[in-house]
């Protein structure tokens, strides 16, 4: 059943999805670095890269942006931030000209403020964050991907001349997920809704995700110590598609050179992340692929892979 899960659809849009319950952490503290990266798929266009720098602490919990989060009563409450950067290209990096018809360069940076919340008994789990930042050249994504691929000798980037101009980011984002099956600690089923709303992102989405193995408790206290867990998931994502900076350029700044027009977007599309993670006391390990529909009527599905590692503090 897993298998067709997963053969079935093809990720949703905020590229690193650090509040999904199958990457939950038992801890109120810890750090975890999340990094994508089109390479584990053999390809190198479209989205090709992205990382994350998570911090959770308690100490976080005096962020002021925490009071405008979205919170559930009688629930547990962990607080973070994270540092994101990602890269998008279109199919052939080599070409010094506009790429018309295919994917703009582009690229992000920003800073993220969440809070998570956990209902034990309702086995519910809330997500809300804001993420302010830059898309454009303010994101490096030009020098970073060039000095990457210098050092590993490959081919050198020549289109980042024309990339999406500076833009504010500002999203604000929400998701819910709740528990509908467990068979002990070795199956569970929850389903899965997002709403992200602003400069970069606005799309709803709407899936389940399915885990298998010596599972985790994502909505239990974390308080509860999970000693060892390893497990494969699933998760399948329907998405509506309002806009999407990346793509289209920001909402603001109208002078980059190369975008895609709205009647040209893809408004609906499928996704899904697939992977294996492994927990053990303290620390967090996970592999992961992605498959995503197209973006833009004359683009083309699209993959990537990616690993985090955590560990509680």
């Amino acid at each position: 059943m897993l298998f067709c899960l997963l053969a079935t659809a093809s990720l949703f849009a905020q590229r690193i999805d650090n509040a999904a319950s199958f990457r939950d952490i038992k801890s109120d503290s810890y750090f975890r670095l999340l990094y994508d990266n089109d390479f584990f798929t053999a390809t190198d266009y479209y989205y090709t890269q992205g990382y994350t720098i998570e911090l959770v602490s308690p100490m976080l919990r005096y962020n002021p942006i925490n009071k405008i989060l979205a919170g559930l009563p009688d629930s547990e409450t962990r607080f973070g931030l994270a540092f994101e950067q990602t890269g998008f290209t279109p199919t052939d990096i080599t070409d010094d000209k506009i790429r018309y018809n295919d994917r703009p360069f582009a690229a992000t940076i920003a800073l993220k403020s969440f809070k998570l919340v956990t209902d034990i008994l309702n086995k519910s789990r809330l997500g809300s964050s804001i993420t302010i930042g830059m898309i454009g050249p303010a994101a490096l994504g030009d020098e970073i991907q060039t000095g990457i691929h210098k050092w590993i000798d490959d081919d050198i980037p020549r289109g980042w001349q024309y990339q999406v101009k500076n833009d504010l980011i500002l999203d604000y984002e929400i998701d819910y997920e709740k528990q509908l099956l467990r068979l002990t600690n070795y199956f569970a089923v929850s389903n899965y809704t997002k709403l992200r709303l602003g400069t970069l992102n606005t799309k709803a989405s709407a899936g389940f995700t399915v885990t298998a193995g010596i599972i985790n408790a994502p909505f239990t206290s974390y308080k509860n110590k999970n000693t060892f867990q390893v497990y494969v998931y699933g998760q399948p994502v329907a998405s509506v598609i309002g806009y999407d900076a990346a793509l289209q350029g920001g909402l603001f700044n109208k002078k980059s050179p190369y975008t895609i027009s709205g009647n040209d977007m893809e408004r609906f599309t499928l996704a899904t992340h697939f992977g294996l993670v492994i927990q053990y006391r303290s620390l967090f390990f996970e592999y992961s692929q992605s498959l995503l529909t197209r973006e833009f009527k004359s683009g083309k599905p699209h993959a990537w892979g990616g690993f985090k590692i955590g560990f509680k503090l």
